[in-house]
Parts: structure tokens; C-alpha cells; sequence
């Protein structure tokens, strides 16, 4: 059976979207998640989104990354947004449902400001840090970023089970000026660096900005600019938050679900 796609990116992270409202994607979603995202095998992304109906929401975000897990995504959600926007679901605000909760976002041309949960606090780890924001986030500070091996030092803390038995995403961030960082992530469930992550961007900014006492914070990644403003509370916790920045359409067209699933899975025997 083929299947319409749409191709989306915010600041270089990639997702494939599908309008699910009438679609399913079988018994076996993971393997058909897994052939769609590979990049050799399928269309190439970092996660796949269903838009689908929920009662009392404008839709509901089911995101999926590469290897078929389920986790919260800010660039994913932003990308929704505008994908919701252009089906015409929504015109210039919306109320939707994610994996973590309500959320409210506005899109006006291609910029998507995208309302995160509350956090309640960050966890210090030494000189490391801890953040949830709808998925995990451990964070490390560096002074040259650009020559930081994110790879190698990302799949360490990644596959530390001691710490983090579920695994955790890993962002490694520079500071650029008193309102701005460089972030760059290693990602769980696409298990490499991406161009960008929506939730880890905010992990670092409500890091940063509480040491430097700045409720808005930009945020230079790999594949563009964010910009992330919050509200700290009298307690250590984190309200208000907004990520805010470009999701764009790439490209769309039809797939067949079955297609060369078995092609990937006798390549993932090997």
C-alpha cells in the first residue's frame, strides 16, 4: 500500500509527517517506522510524526524516532505545527496533545513558537548536568565545541546504564555571550548526532540562563539559530518556556509500508 508523506525540517532535524487521521501503520509499526526513517533503505529522516485526531485538541503529535521509540521532540513538535498549519487544521494558533502533554504553539509564515512543559528542576551532576523536558538531557559544558568528539563521548554517556538504565540524549554546549550558546547533540533513538534537538536546546538554555540570570537565551546548532525564554520560579523550577524557531517543508511523495522492510532487516542481521 503507498502512503503520502511530507518531508519537514526545524534547524536541520528532519521528520517525515503523515496525515494518520485515516491512516494506520499496521501490526508492525516498528519495522515500518524503521524502513521509512533509514536513510539508505527508505526516505531518510529523524523521526516519523502521525497527526492524528484527539478529542478536545486540534490534533494529536505521534512522534516515533529512527529506531521506532517514543520520546517527546521540541523540532518534531514545531514541525507538526507547521505541517497541521499547512493541511489546514490550524490557521495561526493551536492546542494539541503529545506524548507528555498538552501544548499550546503559534506559527505565523515558517516560525513556530512551541509552549514546552514545566520543568521542576535541574539535577547538578558534579560539573555536569541533568533535564528533563519531556525527554532526558544530560548536559556538559566544553570550551572548543566545534572539536568536542561528540560522537565517541555521546555514545559513552548514552549507554551508561549505571546512571541511565532507559539511556539519555547528550548535549555538549559552549557559551558564545551572556545570552547565547552552541549546542550540539547526540541523540537517543537516532544513536548519532543530529543537526539539532528542540528538547535538548531547551535543557541547556534553562542550564545557562539560570547561571547567567537570563530568561531568553539563543541558541546556535548545526543545522540553524533557536531562540528558548522561560520563567524561573523561587524554587529552582522552570514555567513558561517557549522554543521558538524555523520548520519548514522539504519535499513530499509516496512510499510503499512494505517495500524492502525485509531488505533492512536481513541488512540489520548482519
Amino acid at each position: 500500500m503507498d502512503i503520502r508523506f511530507y518531508k519537514y525540517q526545524g534547524t536541520g532535524n528532519d521528520f517525515i509527517m503523515v496525515d494518520g487521521r485515516e491512516f494506520s501503520l499496521g501490526d508492525d509499526p516498528i519495522s515500518q517506522i524503521k524502513h521509512l526513517c533509514h536513510r539508505k533503505f527508505g526516505i531518510g529522516a529523524d523521526g516519523l510524526i502521525l497527526l492524528q485526531e484527539k478529542a478536545g485538541y486540534d490534533f494529536e503529535m505521534c512522534y516515533y524516532n529512527a529506531d521506532g521509540s517514543q520520546s517527546m521532540c521540541g523540532n518534531g513538535a514545531r514541525c507538526a505545527v507547521a505541517f497541521a498549519s499547512f493541511l489546514g487544521i490550524i490557521t495561526d494558533k493551536t492546542h494539541f496533545l503529545a506524548i507528555d502533554g498538552p501544548h499550546q504553539a503559534s506559527i505565523s509564515g515558517e516560525w513556530v513558537a512551541l509552549e514546552m512543559g514545566d520543568v521542576q528542576k535541574i539535577q547538578p551532576l558534579g560539573e555536569e548536568f541533568f533535564v528533563d523536558t519531556g525527554s532526558p538531557h544530560h548536559i556538559v559544558f566544553v570550551e572548543e565545541l566545534q572539536q568536542h568528539d561528540v560522537l565517541g563521548n555521546g555514545k559513552k554517556i548514552r549507554h551508561d546504564v549505571q546512571r541511565y538504565p532507559q539511556g539519555t540524549n547528550v548535549n555538549f554546549v559552549q557559551a558564545l555571550a551572556k545570552n547565547h550558546i552552541q549546542v550540539r547533540t547526540f541523540e537517543r533513538g537516532v544513536e548519532d548526532e543530529t543537526l539539532s534537538c528542540g528538547t535538548g536546546v531547551t535543557a541547556c538554555a534553562l542550564v545557562y540562563g539560570a547561571q547567567q540570570q537570563q530568561n531568553s537565551i539563543k541558541i546556535t546548532t548545526l543545522g540553524g539559530n533557536l531562540e528558548v525564554r522561560f520563567t524561573e520560579d523561587n524554587k529552582g523550577g522552570f514555567k513558561n518556556i517557549v522554543l521558538a524557531g524555523p520548520a519548514k517543508q522539504v519535499f513530499s511523495g509516496n512510499i510503499s509500508l512494505t517495500a524492502k522492510v525485509k531488505d533492512l532487516e536481513n541488512l540489520e542481521k548482519r
